[in-house]
């Protein structure tokens, strides 16, 4: 059986490539497709990355899976309910990554459509990007807000039970806070995200995943030998007498 520094370890390093691979779907990889003037005219031309995209999406939601599975042991160690409660919303991000991706697809087979139609029926294809467009913010808005769960769980246990330095995965709270606030339920309530409250996450999120790499978990504390000799001379080992009377 793995150790927690170990485990922690191997948590750290998931999390490393989760947020490399988190940065580089909306900068790298679908950026030329959702350029303007839009995905219509830009998908089709952009079809590697967006295959590269749909994959890279799977891995991502893998990923939050593989975290909570590796860190089970550990985590239950000190409560079952929030083990087990990061390793549903890691099942359920993994869910939703398998409908965004759906979308993306539907979005490169409608621009290839349009492509080699010539143009022909341009209403009907600004039409349907409309629907296509509408299906795939939500779904990924709905998987923000997810992910970003999931993440605000993960915090919680590494603060409450110092499996990092607390300081650390207090601001990890407070930064995932923003990003679910600022961005997928702002968008919910019907208006504009607000992307500058997402970008603290980033940084906190890289240091958390750096310490773990080069820390680990801490060490599930167990009594010394001081304080179980201490307990076994206790009044129940001197047959119950108290020496006040």
């Amino acid at each position: 059986m793995r150790s927690s520094k170990s485990v922690g370890r191997i948590t750290g390093l998931l999390l490393f490539v989760h947020l490399v691979a988190g940065l580089m779907l909306p900068y790298i990889l679908l950026k030329p497709a959702l350029a303007p003037p839009g995905f219509l005219a830009n998908a089709a031309a952009s079809s590697l990355q967006l295959r590269a995209a749909v994959l890279l999406l799977f891995m991502s939601g893998a990923i939050t899976l593989a975290v909570a599975v590796t860190a089970l042991p550990v985590f239950r160690r000190y409560s079952d309910r929030l083990a087990l409660l990061l390793l549903a919303l890691s099942a359920v991000n993994l869910a939703l990554h398998a409908v965004e991706n759906g979308t993306l697809l539907s979005m490169l087979s409608l621009s290839r459509e349009y492509a080699s139609s010539g143009s022909a029926d341009a209403t009907l294809f600004q039409a349907l990007a409309v629907v296509v467009g509408s299906a795939r913010k939500w779904a990924h808005f709905t998987h923000l807000l997810v992910v970003g769960t999931w993440i605000f769980a993960l915090f919680t246990v590494l603060w409450r039970f110092a499996l990092v330095p607390r300081p650390l995965a207090a601001l990890g709270l407070l930064a995932s806070l923003l990003q679910v606030t600022g961005v997928p339920l702002w968008a919910m309530l019907g208006h504009r995200p607000v992307t500058e409250m997402a970008m603290p996450l980033a940084p906190i999120y890289l240091a958390v995943a750096v310490w773990l790499m080069a820390q680990g978990f801490e060490e599930p504390q167990r009594p010394t030998s001081h304080s179980t000799s201490a307990s076994a001379s206790g009044p129940d080992a001197a047959g119950g007498s108290n020496p006040r009377t």
